[in-house]
């Protein structure tokens, strides 16, 4: 999956935008629509906070420092045990495992406050009103969508695509 970014001058070319992927089954769980606060969305599909916080990328970070750091751990008390116990290889498992879920609990924790780094560069213009479109799609639809938009509505900025979007959120 490619994520596609548009930005649309107004909430009414965001329906009509909308409106033409759904007749082209993009499925309306993989639109995300972000605008400034007290602009009404109504029925459009909105962001959740796994789109608007950097969530993903956080808990990714954790998961990978925390399994690192259990690991080095379960070597550690592998090489080194307390006081006369024999620790087999099951503990560097058990603490990679452990290290990975925790990292990535506490990260996750962190990253849900935070903005989403990826959106930053959209601030500016959702600030001045504009309302921000963010759709999923495959790789193999990427420049047919684009292609869509750009034939029907002169008005809307294509931003680009985001190469590799997680596929659970």
């Amino acid at each position: 999956m490619r994520r596609l970014y548009f930005l649309l001058p107004n909430v009414e070319t965001t329906r009509n935008v909308v409106h033409e992927l759904l007749l082209n089954h993009v499925e309306e769980r993989h639109i995300h629509v972000v605008a400034r606060e007290g602009i009404p969305l109504e029925d459009l599909p909105k962001a959740t906070e796994w789109q608007k916080s950097d969530l993903i990328p956080a808990a990714e970070k954790g998961l990978t420092a925390g399994g690192i750091t259990g690991a080095l751990a379960g070597l550690v008390a592998v090489t080194v045990p307390p006081a006369g116990l024999v620790i087999g290889g099951g503990a560097v498992l058990a603490l990679t495992v452990a290290g990975a879920g925790f990292g990535a609990w506490v990260a996750g924790m962190i990253g849900i406050g935070l903005a989403n780094s990826r959106l930053e560069k959209f601030q500016e213009a959702v600030d001045a009103g504009e309302v921000l479109m963010m759709v999923d799609v495959p790789k193999r639809r990427v420049d047919e969508i684009e292609q869509l938009i750009r034939s029907h509505h002169d008005d809307v900025d294509i931003e680009g695509v985001e190469p590799n979007i997680p596929n659970f959120p």
